[in-house]
């Protein structure tokens, strides 16, 4: 279950909505928590806002801050180290970390080296558009013959192809150089994870060019099934200890606040 605090009639707006991935009205009980002394929490330090390294060298962001509210919720002493992304799976497989938080996507070849907690955030596609733009909206006949700047080879270019057949598809070889051509004018709309594009937009590099329009778009069979705190095979424990937490921090707005402090524009 995935809501929103925003109308759906908001698309448009560049004020971030907080959304919950956790049913408001479900009671909550704590698991046994006698088996778990500590958490050592890894993640890595080079995906700003969720997680990046401050001057100091201490790490900061979104997964970082909502590490430590979960810990908080369960009372229970953590230590959030840092490693490379491509080495937190192999870390909690030799047991030098207990659970990673660093936007690991929940797919199915995931599923065979970790255990997943319930999403924490999703990462749909979404349009963005120039602020000059006259287009009506962000829908196949809104953009039918316009051009759509998309990274090459992305899920995002395998949606458009799917679904927005009578658009002209410009590919770039990365996300960012996408989001260069339509800031340039070079491209109607370009369309992207929602997440990076929300971070874009908040941006300097963005220059106050461009906003969202219309969607989100969050079909499983191309963008996932979200983003989930990884733990060890059959470490059961833990992962219920995890799913609790998170529904405690959503249910006192704990979650809320922490997305609209690095969310000022949101991706849904």
């Amino acid at each position: 279950m995935v809501s929103v605090t925003a109308p759906a009639s908001a698309a448009d707006s560049v004020v971030a909505a907080a959304p919950s991935f956790w049913d408001p009205a479900r009671k909550l009980e704590k698991p046994d928590l006698s088996t778990i002394k500590q958490i050592r929490f890894l993640t890595e330090d080079d995906f700003p806002p969720f997680d990046f390294a401050l001057p100091d060298g201490t790490i900061a962001g979104f997964n970082v801050d909502l590490a430590r509210a979960i810990c908080e919720e369960l009372e229970i002493t953590c230590t959030i180290q840092r490693r490379r992304w491509d080495t937190l799976v192999a870390a909690l497989d030799e047991n030098a970390g207990d659970a990673a938080i660093a936007s690991f996507a929940i797919t199915p070849e995931m599923r065979k080296k970790v255990d997943f907690t319930q999403p924490y955030y999703t990462t749909p596609g979404r349009f963005v558009v120039r602020k000059d733009s006259v287009l009506s909206g962000a829908t196949p006949e809104a953009l039918a013959d316009r051009t759509i700047a998309v990274a090459a080879d992305s899920a995002h270019e395998a949606y458009l192809k799917k679904f927005f057949p009578a658009s002209t598809l410009a590919t770039y070889p990365s996300a960012q150089q996408a989001r260069t051509a339509l800031k340039e004018g070079r491209a109607h709309a370009m369309f992207g994870d929602a997440i990076s594009l929300a971070f874009w937009l908040n941006g300097a590099d963005a220059a106050d060019c461009c906003m969202f329009k219309d969607g989100p778009y969050a079909d499983p069979a191309f963008f996932g099934d979200g983003v989930g705190v990884a733990v060890r095979r059959n470490n059961v424990a833990l992962r219920r200890a995890l799913d609790y937490a998170l529904a405690r921090v959503a249910q006192k707005g704990v979650y809320a606040e922490l997305y609209l402090k690095y969310f000022p524009v949101g991706p849904y």
